[in-house]
C-alpha cells in the first residue's frame, strides 16, 4: 500500500479497569496489522493500559488535557501529567468539548501547543454542525477552526488532523465519499497554504463519524483520507479490530 493509515479509537467517558480485557485483546490482534493504531482513553485507565499492552503496536493516548503544564487548575490534567502515566498522544478540539464545554479555537491552539511542547503528537478534530452543513457553511467552518487551533509548531510528525462532522458522530449518518473526499481535499489544501506543499502532504487527516467495519473500507479508499477516528466502535475489540482491517485489504 502507498501509505501507512492511522487509526485512533476514543472511548470517550467509557471505560474502568475492567475494559482491561478489550485493550488486550485489541493489543494482541494488532501485532498482525500494518496501520498504526491508538486508543485514547479516559484519564483513570491510562496507566493500567499502558502497562498491560505487550505488541509494541497499539498506542495509548488521552482525549484532552489542560493548557497549562501545572497550577491552581483544581480537577484539571496536564499533557506533561498524561505523558507521565503513559499517554502517548492527545485529543483536543473535540466537538464535545467545543460544544458542550465552549472551548474555542484559541483554547484548542493552546492546548495542542502545550502537547507538542511536552513532546507529544496532538490530534486535533474539526467539524461542522448539521445547521452548519445545512446553510452551507462546511468549507468555512472548518477551516477556520483548522486555521485557528493550529499551532505555529504543527507539522507532520507532531500533528493529526480528524475531520468527525458533528451530526454524524454516533448517529449512524455519514456523509457521502464525495462529501467526505471533497472536505478532506479542502484541509489538504489550507495545509498547503499555512504549512506549505510538503507538510500539507504528508500530514496525516483522518475522518470520524460512525465509521465501521461495514464502510470503513470505502472510506479509506478515498485519497485524502489517511484513517479514522472511532469512537463507539472501538470499545470492543472485534469491531476496531474489524475496522483496521479494513485498512489493509
Amino acid at each position: 500500500m502507498d501509505k501507512k493509515y492511522f487509526i485512533a479509537g476514543n472511548w470517550k467517558m467509557n471505560g474502568t479497569l475492567a475494559s482491561l480485557s478489550e485493550i488486550i485483546k485489541i493489543d494482541k490482534a494488532c501485532a498482525q496489522l500494518d496501520s498504526d493504531l491508538v486508543l485514547c482513553l479516559p484519564a483513570t485507565i491510562i496507566n493500567a493500559a499502558s502497562e498491560k499492552i505487550t505488541s509494541n503496536k497499539l498506542v495509548i493516548g488521552a482525549q484532552d488535557c489542560h493548557p497549562k503544564d501545572t497550577g491552581a487548575f483544581t480537577g484539571d490534567i496536564s499533557a506533561m501529567m498524561l505523558k507521565n502515566v503513559g499517554a502517548k498522544m492527545i485529543i483536543v478540539g473535540h466537538s464535545e468539548r467545543r460544544m458542550s464545554c465552549g472551548e474555542t479555537s484559541l483554547l484548542v491552539k493552546e492546548k495542542a501547543t502545550s502537547i507538542i511542547n511536552t513532546g507529544l503528537p496532538a490530534i486535533i478534530c474539526v467539524g461542522e454542525t448539521e445547521e452548519q452543513k445545512l446553510s452551507g457553511e462546511t468549507e468555512k467552518v472548518v477551516c477556520s477552526q483548522l486555521k485557528n487551533s493550529l499551532p505555529n509548531m504543527s507539522n507532520d510528525e507532531n500533528t493529526i488532523i480528524a475531520y468527525e462532522p458533528v451530526w454524524a458522530i454516533g448517529t449512524g449518518k455519514v456523509p457521502s465519499l464525495d462529501e467526505i473526499n471533497h472536505v478532506h481535499e479542502t484541509l489538504r489544501n489550507l495545509l498547503r497554504e499555512v504549512k506549505g506543499a510538503s507538510i500539507s502532504k504528508t500530514i496525516r487527516i483522518l475522518y470520524g463519524g460512525s465509521v465501521k467495519p461495514d464502510n470503513a473500507k470505502e472510506i479509506f479508499s478515498l485519497d485524502d483520507v489517511d484513517g479514522a477516528l472511532v469512537g463507539g466502535a472501538s470499545l470492543k475489540a472485534d469491531d476496531f479490530i474489524n475496522i483496521a482491517k479494513q485498512a489493509q485489504i
